[in-house]
C-alpha cells in the first residue's frame, strides 16, 4: 500500500505543473488589464505602463510563470491586486468553506446513491427498481441551482425549518454550521446520488453473481450478512472511482450553489476575482482547485486499493 501511495504521489507532481502553467496562461489571455484598472480611469498611458512594470505584467508571460511559481513553492501567492490581502490566507479561508460545502454533499450523495443502488439491485426488475431508476433519471436531468431554488422555497421559506442563505462556521457553531450546509449539500449531493446509485445498482448486480456471493447465499447466511460482508466490498470499487470524478463536479458546481445559498466560498472569490481582473486570486483558485481534485484522485487510488488488492501489487 505505502508504495502505490508514493506512485500516486509521485504522479501528481506533473499534474500540478501542468496545472499552475493552465492557469498563470489563462490569465495571460484575459481580455482586460488589472493594471487599467488599479490605475483608475483617469489614467495616462504612461501611468497605465508604470503600474505594469511595478506589477510585474509588462514581462514575458514565462517569465511571470517562474516568478510565480519560485514564489508559490515557498508558501507565497502573492497579494491581492485591489486591496492587497495576501492570497494564500485569503484562499484557504474561503477553500474550508467550500471544501465542509463539498463535503456534506459528498456525503449525501454516497450514502443515498450506496443505499438506492443496492435496494435496486436486490429487486432488480421491480417496481421499486424502476422507480428509482426513474428517478435517478430525473435527478440528473435537473439543474443543481434548480434544486436548490426548490428546496429554499419548501424548507426555508414555507415550513422556515433552515436557513435560506448564509453560512456558518464550525468551529464557532456546529449545530448552525450544519443547519446552513444541508440545503446547499442536499442541492449538490442529489444530482451525486443519482449518478452513483446507477453504478451502484449495476455493480451489485454484477457481485451478487460472483460464486462466493452465490455461495454463502445458497448457505443459507441472513441476506444482510451477504450484502454486508460479501457483496457490497466488491462491488464499491467503481462506485469510489465515480466518486473521485464527481468531487471535480462538487467544487466546479459549488460556484453556483454558493451564490444562490450566499455562502461565501471559492465560487464567490473566484466571480469576484474575474470581475476585477485579479490575477494572483484567479491564479491561486485556479491551482488550488487543481490541488484539491488531484488529492481527491489520490484518496480514491488508494480506496480502491485497499478494496481491490490486485492494484496494490501491480
Amino acid at each position: 500500500m505505502l508504495k502505490l501511495i508514493g506512485y500516486r504521489i509521485a504522479a501528481l507532481i506533473p499534474v500540478l505543473l501542468v496545472i499552475s502553467v493552465v492557469s498563470v496562461g489563462l490569465v495571460a489571455l484575459l481580455p482586460s488589464n488589472a493594471a487599467e484598472k488599479i490605475a483608475g480611469d483617469a489614467a495616462t498611458p504612461e501611468q497605465v505602463a508604470q503600474v505594469n512594470a511595478e506589477l510585474g505584467l509588462d514581462q514575458p508571460w514565462y517569465q511571470q510563470y517562474w516568478d510565480w511559481l519560485t514564489n508559490a513553492v515557498h508558501g507565497d501567492f502573492g497579494y491581492s491586486l485591489i486591496d492587497h490581502t495576501p492570497v494564500l490566507g485569503l484562499v484557504l479561508d474561503r477553500l474550508a468553506v467550500t471544501l465542509s460545502l463539498a463535503l456534506v454533499a459528498a456525503v449525501i450523495g454516497l450514502v443515498l446513491g450506496v443505499t438506492a443502488g443496492t435496494i435496486a439491485a436486490l429487486r432488480a426488475g421491480s417496481l421499486l427498481d424502476r422507480a428509482i431508476t426513474v428517478l435517478s433519471s430525473v435527478a440528473l436531468a435537473m439543474p443543481a441551482f434548480w434544486i436548490g431554488l426548490i428546496l429554499v422555497s419548501v424548507f426555508a421559506l414555507q415550513l422556515g425549518w433552515l436557513p435560506a442563505t448564509g453560512y456558518v462556521p464550525l468551529s464557532t457553531d456546529p449545530m448552525g454550521w450544519l443547519e446552513s450546509v444541508i440545503l446547499p449539500g442536499f442541492a449538490l449531493g442529489l444530482i451525486v446520488m443519482a449518478m452513483l446509485a446507477r453504478h451502484a445498482r449495476a455493480s451489485m448486480i454484477e457481485a451478487l453473481q460472483m460464486p462466493h456471493v452465490r455461495t454463502a447465499r445458497a448457505m443459507g447466511l441472513p441476506v444482510r450478512s451477504v450484502i454486508g460482508k460479501h457483496a457490497l466490498k466488491s462491488s464499491l470499487s467503481p462506485v469510489i472511482t465515480t466518486m473521485g470524478f464527481q468531487f471535480a463536479y462538487l467544487l466546479g458546481g459549488a460556484v453556483v450553489i454558493e451564490k444562490v445559498f450566499g455562502i461565501p466560498g471559492m465560487g464567490d472569490l473566484a466571480l469576484t476575482a474575474v470581475t476585477d481582473t485579479d490575477i494572483p486570486i484567479i491564479q491561486a483558485v485556479i491551482v488550488t482547485t487543481g490541488v484539491c481534485v488531484a488529492l481527491a484522485q489520490l484518496a480514491v487510488d488508494v480506496t480502491y486499493g485497499y478494496l481491490n488488492p490486485k492494484v496494490r501489487m501491480s
